[in-house]
């Protein structure tokens, strides 16, 4: 599974591990990434999306049809 949110557009970030003796290991930290399927009214369908957390609250927050509309707006096929 991709960890790249379909709302927010997060990805992994990278960086190292320190250890107590301050070898450094590389290393990455994954976004809370879920597979959700949303029901779109307008179009009578449902819809899967890769979303994370904050990308949950979002569509929470404003509605699936409104970011839906933002998500064609900026290119993205659903």
């Amino acid at each position: 599974m991709s960890f790249v949110c379909d709302v927010t557009g997060k990805q992994p970030g990278f960086g190292n591990n320190v250890s107590h003796s301050h070898r450094r290991t590389r290393r990455r930290w994954n976004p809370n990434v879920q597979r959700r399927r949303y029901f779109l009214p307008s179009e009578n369908r449902h819809l899967r999306l890769n979303v994370s957390t904050t990308g949950i609250k979002i569509i929470d927050r404003d509605g699936i049809e409104a970011v839906v509309a933002r998500l064609r707006a900026r290119g993205v096929k659903l």
